[in-house]
């Protein structure tokens, strides 16, 4: 027996795990309708999370004022938590993937939008739209064509400005674009603080700051609006009769197998790579997931949390109410009880890792701060985080041979398989 093996087994032991017999398997169809039925209950939240969004974002352009603004900026906080936990469901289905860039796509060249700092630049080779501000600019020329944006509605942001002229940067809708119109930049380099946008962006009159507050308004609302249709679309995709949910029940293997694939995609190259090395590498505050709100740890620990609730088969609802049932825990461990004992050791320990993060941020050392060259501390906390991420996928890979799935293809990040190449 392997020295892995046998730490395994004793790590079965200290959890009151039998290892000499296994448990009966639930139904793989059982384990699939959980996993389903997690992702109905998510993305319910998501939208009713963001409908109350919708709702402080209404009060704050009625009525402007830093309470009204503080007030916005709470419920979008808040509207992050169940979204942060549905990622590990992109992976692996495709209805997911290709809907995922309206609603979370990053980083985004935030002048296309709205006024930024002088030292953000103009426009570049890469991107000639990245200072254009929409919100000063209600007419211009896009791929040679005269575009009218005198009104802001939700149709011009998803149709027209959303990844204008081809270019990926160009992000115009979902929760990053609703941030920075709620925060601004944030200018404090490697030092704490979030963006500081004032209140009076959104003020009438003589008391509007930085113009447009009119258009500013509209436009915020408009990207809230349309943040809430497309989660209203994604919310009907996994309910009974679902598109999503029906792609799934056709085959519970390949289901199965896209349930391994999102937990590992989500765990190694995503998060320990491309949101949390990368940014490490490169010492950039912002390669942050939530750079304008300097939310980035919870974003982090709520990513892992959706992995867990995969393999483990439990959410827990906005309400507080859960969801759960026959899990990939309950499969692993009829195959395997020793594996299934190290699986959940280490998602247990990679929230430990991301938590340490989270306790860390909200007692005062920002994220920003961790990404600083030489700062020891915060090197240690984010590679703690990438090193379990690492780990765990490590094991959701023995998982998969462990159930005869063959291969999955489990999306990587140069920051972690070609860290010369980040510098090219």
């Amino acid at each position: 027996m392997s020295k892995k093996l046998l730490a395994a087994t004793a790590l079965a032991s200290c959890f009151g795990l039998a290892t000499a017999a296994s448990a009966e398997a639930p139904a793989k169809a059982e384990v699939v309708g959980t996993y389903a039925d997690i992702a109905a209950a998510i993305y319910a939240d998501s939208l009713s999370t963001a409908e109350a969004l919708q709702t402080a974002v209404a009060a704050l352009t009625d009525s402007p004022s830093a309470e009204t603004l503080q007030a916005a900026r709470a419920a979008w906080l808040a509207a992050r938590v169940p979204y942060q936990q549905s990622e590990v469901y992109r992976f692996g289905n495709a209805i997911v993937d290709d809907w995922e860039g309206k609603v979370n796509a990053w980083p985004l060249d935030e002048g296309l939008i709205d006024y930024v700092d002088g030292s953000y630049g103009g426009p570049s080779d890469e991107n000639e739209f990245a200072a254009l501000n929409v919100i000063a600019n209600p007419t211009f020329t896009l791929s040679g064509e005269d575009i009218d944006a005198t009104e802001i509605t939700p149709e011009l942001i998803a149709e027209t400005l959303h990844e204008a002229d081809g270019i990926e940067a160009n992000v115009a809708s979902g929760y990053h674009a609703i941030e920075f119109l709620l925060w601004g930049q944030d200018l404090n380099g490697h030092a704490p603080g979030a963006g500081n946008r004032p209140w009076t962006d959104y003020a009438q009159g003589d008391d509007c700051t930085n113009g447009n507050c009119d258009r500013r308004a509209a436009y915020l609302a408009a990207a809230t609006e349309l943040l809430v249709s497309d989660l209203e679309w994604m919310a009907a995709q996994w309910v009974e009769g679902g598109e999503a949910r029906a792609a799934l029940t056709g085959d519970v293997d390949a289901a199965i197998s896209i349930m391994l694939t999102g937990m590992g995609s989500l765990s190694y190259g995503e998060q320990a790579g491309e949101r949390m090395r990368l940014g490490l590498m490169l010492n950039d505050p912002e390669e942050e997931h939530d750079c304008f709100s300097d939310n980035t740890h919870n974003s982090h620990y709520y990513d892992g949390l959706g992995i867990q609730n995969v393999y483990l088969g439990e959410y827990v609802r906005a309400d507080g109410s859960s969801v759960s049932g026959p899990s990939l825990s309950d499969l692993v461990a009829a195959a395997d009880p020793a594996l299934d004992a190290e699986m959940t050791a280490k998602l247990a320990a990679t929230m430990r890792e991301l938590g340490q993060i989270k306790t860390a941020a909200e007692a005062g050392f920002a994220y920003d701060q961790m990404l600083e060259r030489g700062n020891e501390a915060g090197q240690a906390l984010v590679m703690g985080g990438v090193d379990a991420l690492i780990d765990q996928t490590q094991s959701i890979e023995r998982v998969v041979a462990t159930l005869g799935l063959g291969d999955i293809a489990v999306e990587g990040s140069d920051s972690l398989d070609n860290p010369s190449a980040v510098f090219q």
